[in-house]
């Protein structure tokens, strides 16, 4: 696997041109958004979009399913897995650099007779995911803002204000509606603001890796982190260790995916045949290199397990890497206003992934419409003028999202659902064009800059089976034994809108959806 160079006939205007608006006017497109990313900043985007602490959340429930050993190694194994989707996929990015990546990539490696279908299919579960996204981003930023203040006023047990449902969803709301607001300001201004949040995830995470092992006394031996295998039928009513394993992974899976960030900003990247793939690649090494790390120290970190779930504990049990960091700051300090600030840098990076998951889930909503797939089409394919962005897209993906939080004011399992909708629908999208590249024929496929070779059916057939793997997980019962208040209701969400999704395919979409349209035609170098 290798980035190679490409040789086409070029006419004198075509070399002037960048090579990823080259490739992008060769498979039908003109240019309409601004071209103006480098490496560096597509990479923030895509690096803020996987985010390091988005899984701070699940490692409380990962914890008591099955201890941290089948945590941490779990981490490793899921890690090795996704490897073989980053590679699969950054090879189709570098043959395919558009916006609309995904359901474009599914369009052209299906062929004529099935790529309309598979493409429809992409892009529904696709835009399912990423609107889920902003949902799920929202969800845990105002869940961090509740435990910041809740700390900052005198936790728990010091009469300490913990937000109501409705304040709850309040802050919810004001979250997406602020990251609306900012993507519908020129890309630039997003990707200055996601070059602040790779070092702020950098540094930041640096600091609380390195520094709360080293704040915590006494810390836990490399036995109980690596070796200690503990399940809690008590708690979550299941008996098996096979299942318990099964969820305690269900944490590295939701935080390893969202690097295809990358290619939907491919028609605004300089050289995205190029930049696009490596994007991809170092998102999956550092996120993951930086991720094991920071599960690693806060394992490490914990002084009582036990605790860590007491409804009257200073964080109201409601956020256990919270406790754990509280607990560190007050045993050595005695107040908490160091793990305030620490909790403040991981409540940053929520809100930078908002940014970066609002702006992807825009942009192929935009693609979408682009090509007539979405009612009232041409409303949410409109750029602006000025900014060059599709700011209508980016207020109806808000718009849906904001509805996806309503169910909060009554329920505790939202979460769950909107996490398992949002990973089954994004990383399930990764599968249409990942398969159909699979079981294409080699001599139909051309490739970019960077291509696999030989390696790339196994690596295809490996990413295929560890996707269908990861959907099939997140549909399982989270809790038993099984009730209105625990029951996982991401299947009947999922099969709900598979269903509307079939049905308007069967009924009416395959009579005029045709993928991706050419807007125009490139000839020999010409346009």
């Amino acid at each position: 696997m290798a980035f190679r160079e490409a040789h086409v006939g070029l006419n004198p205007r075509a070399m002037e041109m960048d090579s990823g608006e080259k490739r992008l006017n060769e498979l039908g497109y003109k240019q309409e958004l601004r071209r103006e990313m480098s490496l560096f900043k597509t990479f923030a985007i895509t690096f803020s979009t996987m985010a390091l602490f988005i899984g701070t959340p699940l490692y409380g429930s990962s914890l008591l399913y099955a201890g941290p050993a089948s945590m941490i190694w779990g981490y490793v194994v899921v890690t090795f897995f996704t490897w073989f989707v980053g590679f699969a996929m950054a090879e189709i990015c570098s043959s395919f650099p558009t916006t609309g990546s995904l359901y474009f990539w599914a369009a052209h490696l299906a062929g004529p007779r099935w790529g309309p279908f598979a493409s429809w299919c992409c892009v529904w579960l696709e835009t399912i995911g990423l609107v889920s996204g902003i949902g799920t981003t929202a969800y845990s930023g105002a869940q961090g803002l509740q435990i910041i203040i809740l700390l900052s006023t005198g936790t728990n047990k010091g009469g300490g204000y913990l937000a109501t449902r409705s304040v709850f969803l309040s802050m919810y709301i004001i979250l997406t509606l602020i990251w609306a607001v900012l993507n519908s300001f020129a890309l630039q201004v997003i990707a200055f603001l996601n070059i602040i949040s790779v070092w702020w995830q950098v540094i930041g995470g640096f600091v609380i890796i390195v520094a709360l092992p080293m704040i915590a006394s006494p810390t836990q031996s490399a036995s109980y982190v690596f070796t200690h295998f503990e399940t809690s039928p008590e708690t979550t009513g299941i008996h098996s260790k096979p299942y318990a394993v099964i969820m305690s992974v269900l944490l590295s899976q939701f935080c390893l995916y969202g690097y295809d960030t990358a290619a939907h900003l491919t028609e605004e990247t300089k050289g995205a045949d190029r930049t696009g793939p490596m994007a991809i690649l170092c998102s999956i090494g550092i996120i993951s290199a930086f991720g094991w790390a920071y599960i690693l120290a806060l394992t490490f970190s914990i002084q009582d397990p036990a605790y860590l779930y007491d409804p009257n504990n200073e964080t109201a049990g409601a956020l256990v890497p919270a406790q754990i960091i509280y607990d560190a700051f007050y045993g050595r300090y005695h107040n908490g206003t160091g793990a305030v600030i620490f909790l403040c840098i991981i409540w940053g990076t929520y809100f930078f992934a908002g940014l970066s998951v609002t702006a992807s889930a825009a942009r192929v909503v935009y693609a979408l419409s682009r090509d007539g797939g979405v009612p009232f089409s041409k409303v949410w394919r409109k750029i602006h003028p000025k900014q060059k962005v599709p700011i209508n897209a980016v207020w109806l993906c808000t718009a849906i999202s904001i509805i996806i939080g309503l169910p909060i004011l009554k329920s505790n399992v939202v979460y769950t659902a909107v996490i398992s909708v949002g990973t089954i629908g994004w990383v399930g999208s990764y599968a249409v064009p990942i398969f159909a590249r699979l079981v294409m024929d080699e001599k139909d496929f051309k490739p970019g800059p960077f291509y696999l070779g030989r390696a790339s059916k196994p690596i295809c057939l490996m990413a295929f089976l560890y996707i269908s793997y990861t959907c099939s997980v997140f549909l399982l019962p989270t809790l038993y034994p099984l009730q209105w208040d625990t029951f996982n209701y991401a299947p009947i969400a999922i099969a709900v809108l598979l269903t509307l999704i079939m049905l308007w395919w069967v009924l009416n979409a395959r009579k005029w959806f045709k993928g991706p349209v050419r807007n125009i035609e490139f000839q020999n170098g010409a346009i």
